[in-house]
Parts: structure tokens; sequence; C-alpha cells
């Protein structure tokens, strides 16, 4: 700012006047729920091999691009149905929330950063990774697959591997679509820098009012999940080299990154997500209703499996797809209220498991695998497998993402 003892000088320009954007402080509470929904993703992995109902195996090592993105290895000899339900509640919120998560902190970055140093930082943070999952622990995970086929030899799974005309990259899907939503999202900020204050005043008053802000949320996830359910099917997943995601839900995931970018653009702790807020006040009901709604979507999946809902396949889809969104919705506001009023108080434990949660989902796939093949002729009941290989997956990952990070420069990226 130029002195008032020297009036000769010309004011600067407006953009050198403006004052730097200040690094957001550490949100305690974010970072914790984040930590906490990847030991969600390490625990949803880890029992997958379990469920009431697990998948045939393939008649033979051609019919194995169906089944490894979801389950590398079925266990046909142990099953509980506790797991099915647990994997179901999961599902219906743990990626979402992630988005959303992810989406905080973007438009204060570009603000702060620029287009251009936020696209280098995003293609550091998240492209290298990927390619590195992609490439190195991909393979890794899926060679237990390989050898529950009856397949044998390094050399032999290559050619199967490189055969198949895809590349799974199992968990990994998540990295690339958050670098691609991030990639959209510099590119508005280039063209149209206030559309994050635009989307932000959408959240101006869920300090007050949160019910507002999720029942938008809920109806717009509704009106673009349904018809591509409807379309699609719920569960199928789309498929490009090494880029998967799940279909019906590409515009699920990005309006909850949209709303992340609005929450945070407003202010994380003066909007929906302040510690005094109502939000955070009224915890209980959140969980009551996340809880309700949860049971409620189970009841009509089982009247859809059953053939009790009277309802055509179509029906099902788009009824089902709205069912999802208010479930979704409830069970990511629960988790937020529980983190922002309970996640107030460091321990060394929970900021070790905040600092290394990202190496630990990008590598812990090969852990789960492995561990889940190791223990398939073990005369175990699927709780205790289930547990096993949770533990084992969250110590190993746990370990190797701080051993990685120790490396100079490594914990830059990850």
């Amino acid at each position: 700012m130029a002195s008032v003892t020297a009036p000769s000088v010309s004011p600067a320009p407006a953009s050198i006047q403006r004052e730097p954007i200040p690094r957001p402080t550490h949100n305690l509470a974010l970072g914790y729920l984040r930590a906490f929904l990847v030991i969600l993703v390490l625990a949803h992995h880890s029992v997958i091999a379990y469920l009431d109902s697990p998948p045939p195996l393939p008649k033979s090592l051609d019919d194995l691009p169906r089944i490894w993105r979801a389950f590398p290895i079925v266990d046909q000899h142990a099953h509980w149905t506790g797991f099915g339900l647990f994997v179901g509640f999961n599902d219906d919120f743990f990626m979402s929330l992630m988005f959303f998560v992810s989406g905080l902190f973007v438009w204060s970055s570009l603000r702060r950063k620029g287009t251009g140093t936020f696209v280098r930082d995003r293609m550091i943070r998240l492209g290298i990774p990927f390619l590195v999952a992609a490439l190195v622990v991909a393979p890794i995970a899926y060679y237990p697959t390989y050898i529950q086929m009856g397949g044998h030899g390094v050399s032999g799974y290559i050619r199967q591997w490189m055969a198949f005309g895809d590349w799974p990259t199992g968990p990994a899907w998540f990295v690339w679509l958050l670098l691609a939503f991030d990639l959209g999202a510099a590119a508005i900020f280039a063209i149209a820098p206030n559309f994050g204050a635009s989307v932000g005043r959408l959240s101006s008053n869920a300090r007050e009012h949160p019910v507002r802000l999720f029942l938008m949320l809920i109806a717009v996830s509704a009106a673009v999940f349904a018809p591509m359910s409807v379309a699609f099917g719920p569960m199928n997943w789309t498929s490009v080299g090494p880029f998967q995601f799940q279909t019906a839900r590409l515009f699920h995931y990005l309006v909850y990154f949209v709303a992340g970018i609005g929450v945070g653009a407003y202010g994380i702790d003066r909007g929906l997500l302040a510690p005094d807020g109502v939000l955070a006040r009224h915890w209980g009901r959140w969980v009551a209703l996340a809880l309700t709604v949860f049971f409620l979507s189970v009841a009509f999946v089982l009247m859809a499996i059953t053939g009790h809902s009277g309802m055509s396949p179509s029906m099902i889809s788009g009824v089902g797809g709205c069912i999802f969104a208010i479930t979704c919705g409830a069970e990511s506001f629960a988790f937020l209220a529980l983190f922002i009023r309970f996640a107030t108080r460091r321990r060394w434990t929970y900021d070790s498991l905040s600092d290394n949660e990202y190496g630990m989902y990008l590598i812990h796939y090969a852990f789960v695998s492995w561990l889940q093949l190791a223990l398939l002729a073990v005369p175990l009941a699927a709780i205790e497998k289930g547990t096993i290989v949770f533990v084992g997956v969250l110590l190993l990952s746990w370990g190797a993402s701080a051993a990685i990070r120790s490396i100079p420069g490594v914990a830059r990226v990850v």
C-alpha cells in the first residue's frame, strides 16, 4: 500500500493492491473425517469377499474382468449377512462424502494459487499417484485372483492382463475422477472466477438452516442419479483403458463435489460446518434420520429382490435412485455433524492416520487381496476372517504409508 506521505506515487493496479489470500488453516474435524472415510474404505474392501450372496466364480480366466473390479477374491465358504449391511451402508454415502470433502478447499486454493499453479499441483498430487496405483499397485492386487482361478506364473498373468483390452485399477478410480473434477473446476475458475461465490450463496443460511441445504442437495442428486440409474442400471461401470467410474453415479458425485466447493467458498467455519452451527448441535437428530432412512432403503431393496414391490424394473431403478439420494444425503450430513461436534481435540493416533490416509488409500488393495487369498483355506467364520483381514490391512497400509512418506519429497505428494 502506498504511504500517505508520498501522494505523488501513482497507485498500483487493483490486481497488485489486492491482499494475498491466506492459506486456510487446518480443520481438525475434516482431517479426521477424511481419515475415517479412508478407514471405512479399507474395512469395506476387507469384508467384501465374505458377503452373504457372493458372485459366482468365473468359469475361466476369460471371465475375470467381470469380477475383478469389485471382488478380487471370492470366498465361497465364509459368508455373513452383517457384512452385507455394513457394505450397503458404506456404499450409500462414503465415496459421495469423499468427493464433498475434497471439494471444500478447491475454490480457496484456486483463488490463492491461480489456475496454472493449481493445475500443476493437482497433476502432481493426483496424477502421479494414480499412475503408480494403476501400473504397480493394481497388478499386484489382482494377482491373487489369477491364482484363485488356477493361473500360474507371472508371464502368463501378464499375457492375460494385456489381453483384456482394459486396465482394472481398483480404488484408484476415485483419484483420476477427482483429478478430472479438479481440472473442470480450474477451467470454470479461469472463465468465471465468481462461480464459487455464486454457488456458496446457496449455502449462506446453512449455519442456522441446514435442512434447506440438505433438501436442495438430495433433490439435485436425485434429479441426476435416478434417470442415469434407469438408463444404465445402478451398478454398471464404464471403463476406458485405466479410467473407470460407476456410470449412474458420475453426475451424482459431481453434485457432491460442487456442493463441497460451494460450502467451502462461503466459509467452512461460518456456514454449514460451523462448530456452533445447528448441524453440529443437532447431531443426534441427523444420526437418527440416517439410520431410519437406511433401514427403509434396505426394506425397499428386499422388496425389489423378492418381487414384492409390484414395480417394473425401470420403476424400481427410478424409485431406488431417489431413495439412494435421500439415504446418501442423510448419512453424509450425520457424519459431518458427528465429526464437527466431537472431533475437537488432537490425538496422536488420529493425527498419524490423517497424515497417512492418502497413502493408505492408494496401496491398501494389494494387502486386501493377498490376505483374503491366504485365508481361503483356513476354517474360520466369515466375521473372523473379515476382522483379521481388516486389522491386517489397516496396520500394513498404515505402516507402509508412513515408511513411503519418510522418503524425501514423497510426503509432498502423498
